[in-house]
């Protein structure tokens, strides 16, 4: 069988590890956007304990290597008593592993709004937490949009790493079809492409809802 063939033969099977790779991703960046937005107010708020639990967290998933964390919590984990499938699992790992850096954006991004903008809210009445959801939110979720979408991108090729604890993402199921065919080669180069394809697609619609968002005279 030609190299051409196998692929086109392979390309629905990989299609579809593709789509679980995408799905994955989304899950995972949604989780990590809760448990980011979470971290950085605690990074931003007035006690220190919050504010060492924040830098603890995030220097912990930051400075240690992600497959390293699957490891942990798929095989560690079972240790103390809590043992959980691939795919929880990995999607798990994932979104602590995002989250810490997605965290770390949205607090410079809060911390990038004036605090003119505070004090206007005050003088209005509004509480710190109204002001944080009504003014300054939204504002700092328009300046973290570039980092925010760097993230998913960056987490649609960090997916492939869960292919370690069998969840049949794009990886996983391009090793599958190696291993009967016995031809890596092809595969793995249809692989890259198809990652290739899945990360230029988000790269254009990062670009068009930058424009979207973007306040008037920073075009």
């Amino acid at each position: 069988m030609s190299a051409l063939t196998l692929v086109a033969d392979s390309l629905p099977i990989l299609l579809q590890g593709a789509l679980l790779t995408l799905k994955f991703a989304v899950l995972s960046m949604v989780f990590g956007l809760v448990i980011g937005v979470v971290v950085a107010l605690m990074g931003i708020s007035h006690s220190r304990a919050l504010n060492a639990v924040s830098r603890t967290y995030v220097s912990i998933m930051r400075g240690t290597p992600l497959l390293v964390q699957i490891f942990v919590v798929y095989y560690g984990l079972p240790g103390v008593g809590i043992a959980l499938e691939p795919t929880p699992a990995g999607v798990l790992t994932l979104s602590l592993n995002v989250g810490a850096y997605l965290s770390e954006s949205m607090r410079g991004a809060i911390l990038g709004i004036s605090r003119g903008q505070w004090m206007a809210a005050y003088s209005l009445g509004l509480t710190p937490a109204q002001t944080l959801r009504y003014v300054v939110g939204p504002q700092a979720l328009r300046l973290a949009v570039p980092s925010l979408s760097n993230s998913l991108i960056s987490l649609i090729k960090d997916t492939s790493l869960v292919s370690v604890i069998t969840v049949t993402e794009l990886l996983r199921t391009a090793q599958e079809i190696i291993a009967a065919t016995y031809q890596p080669l092809p595969l793995y180069l249809a692989v890259a492409a198809i990652y290739w394809v899945l990360s230029t697609a988000l790269s254009f619609l990062q670009r068009g809802l930058e424009r979207r968002l973007s306040l008037p005279g920073r075009h």
